[in-house]
């Protein structure tokens, strides 16, 4: 039986490892983020809950390849406890830097890969 996880990319594998990790880093956070830049440079971050500041993972993520000069994204990855869900904020600003066909892979907390998200 062929599962969601055995066809993943080795690439795309190694974003929700990162943002598995990012996640274990910071005890208590929702989630942690990867994103894979058009020249294969990644940016990893977690849920920024500042009271003069509020970021899930994947917008931080997003916003340090930004910052960082990214001009298109390729993939990104979530590791979450949400069974199924991207917000549409997130997915938004995934879109707008990659554009509609980007990636979104959905893990959850063990790394097993629950969902691709394509399309805007």
């Amino acid at each position: 039986m062929t599962t969601l996880d055995d066809a993943i990319d080795p690439e795309d594998r190694k974003i929700i490892t990162l943002a598995r990790s990012a996640r274990a880093r910071r005890p208590g956070v929702p989630e942690g983020a990867a994103v894979r830049d058009e020249t294969g440079r990644t940016y990893v971050a977690t849920t920024v809950a500042l009271d003069a500041l509020r970021l899930s993972a994947l917008q931080a993520a997003v916003a340090m390849a930004v910052a960082s000069g990214a001009g298109s994204l390729e993939a990104a990855a979530v590791v979450s406890d949400s069974e199924d869900t991207v917000p549409a904020g997130d997915l938004a600003a995934v879109r707008e830097l990659g554009g509609p066909s980007t990636p979104v892979l959905l893990a959850g907390p063990d790394g097993q890969l629950r969902a691709t998200i394509t399309g805007s």
